[in-house]
């Protein structure tokens, strides 16, 4: 966003998750910048939750409020979310597909989470604020015109499944000047016959912490002590797990013309930078097969598109290679299908062997897209070329792989030699000691 006074605006969402479709709003807040978040309200007494009642099934959270601070002066304005919110689009989710609570509001604002379902577990993957500037009534000196989607990784941890997750506590999660300030929510996603658990999980800002031992006040003492708290130890983020392998395959009429085995991970550069790992289980393959190009395209969940293009080049007369000649990500918005972000390197000569056989590097490699994408592969299997019966052909494997190859023998090799070299001085040592006997005069 932009004003005339070419100042930084920055916005706040704040929201009070809770059920959708039945959802009450409220006010909106706008602050100047920097200004420090305002405390939450009380949580008001309200009838119990439409998803506590005997009624089909719905989406497991949606924001009830939303609060919005930006500025470019001391000037304030203000959005009634009172009566347009909507929640088109959220979905229950299931084994296969992930749970979406979407809602809309004002002139063209909205906001999303999408909740995926892992094993035991299932967690909130990335958040979606749209705003528009040309609501004219929030952005009355807005330059730039239009909406600006701004996506941002979900930072809480995976909640257990038939339990409702519930922070009290106000949490911020911020990116590219967008701070979103939650609070009161209460959670369950993937409810398993339609009925709400009673167990809960917390989340870090409604845990207690002891409260500091004060001194006992002594009598007729003139001299003050004050008493320094030693600031709590912060806890490092998590790092990112390595992505699942999956794998892929496309066909040519009953025949399988292209094999991959591949772990994916996409570190997007933003205010911080954000890890994806590529899930296996919600990636499809779409693509096509030729005689000298070949493509992949993975479509991970309607949100994030990856393509592999290779192609086949002559080393000599009578010798072909395949390698990697393209790759591009697109980054879509969950809610309406826009394209956030998008990233293509099509100068790319990787992954060559000969054509008729596989390539295999099971070590970590990465790709750069551009400045801000990269794309981080690991246990790479693939053949995109001359696949005969549904199975990958001999191996070709990257440097990486191969050097352990090598230093074993060379390890070897090398312990032999020591070996042989002390063998032969002890033999010569031998041979002095053993002379013995008269000497000539």
């Amino acid at each position: 966003m932009e004003s005339s006074g070419g100042a930084e605006r920055r916005l706040a969402a704040r929201g009070r998750p809770r059920p959708a479709p039945h959802m009450t709003a409220g006010e909106v807040f706008v602050a100047p910048a920097r200004r420090p978040p305002v405390s939450p309200p009380p949580a008001a007494a309200a009838a119990p939750p439409p998803w506590a009642q005997a009624a089909p099934p719905l989406p497991p959270a949606a924001a009830s409020s939303c609060r919005c601070c930006c500025s470019a002066s001391p000037k304030t304005t203000t959005l009634n979310l009172s009566s347009s919110v909507t929640h088109n689009g959220s979905v229950c989710g299931n084994d296969t597909q992930a749970a979406l609570v979407a809602v809309q509001f004002g002139e063209g604002h909205s906001w999303s989470i999408n909740i995926t379902k892992n094993n035991e577990t299932y967690q909130g993957d990335f958040i979606t604020l749209t705003y528009n500037t040309n609501d004219t009534a929030v952005f009355p000196d807005a330059k730039r015109k239009g909406p600006v989607t701004v996506l941002v990784k979900d930072p809480l941890h995976p909640v257990q499944l038939n339990t409702v997750f519930v922070c009290h506590n106000s949490y911020f999660i911020e990116a590219e000047n967008i701070t979103q300030i939650f609070w009161n929510v209460t959670m369950q996603a993937f409810v398993q016959n339609g009925t709400v658990s009673k167990k809960e999980s917390r989340c870090p800002a409604d845990t207690p912490t002891s409260a500091p031992t004060v001194p006992p006040t002594i009598a007729n003492v003139t001299t003050a002590f004050t008493t320094t708290l030693a600031p709590a130890p912060t806890t490092a983020p998590k790092p990112v797990e390595n992505p699942d392998t999956g794998n892929y395959s496309l066909k040519s009429g009953n025949k399988t013309c292209f094999l991959a085995t591949v772990g994916l991970q996409l570190n997007v550069s933003q205010d911080k930078p954000l890890l994806i790992n590529i899930n296996p289980k919600t990636t499809v393959a779409d693509g096509a097969c030729g005689n000298t190009t070949a493509t992949l395209k993975l479509n991970d969940g309607n949100s994030t598109l990856i393509g592999f293009t290779f192609a086949v080049k002559n080393t000599s007369a009578s010798v072909q290679k395949f390698y990697l000649r393209e790759v591009n990500v697109t980054l879509l918005s969950r809610l309406n299908g826009s394209v956030i972000s998008s990233a293509d390197n099509s100068n790319f000569s990787k992954w060559d062997a000969f054509l008729g056989s596989s390539y295999m590097c099971r070590k970590e490699q990465t790709l750069q897209i551009n400045e801000d994408v990269q794309v981080h592969t690991f246990n790479l299997w693939i053949q995109p070329f001359l696949v005969e019966a549904n199975k990958f052909a001999t191996a070709e494997e990257c440097i990486a792989d191969s050097d352990l190859n090598f230093l074993i023998p060379i390890a070897v090799g090398v312990a032999l030699g020591f070996l042989i070299i002390l063998v032969f001085i002890s033999y010569i040592i031998g041979r002095r000691k053993s002379r013995t006997g008269y000497q000539s005069v």
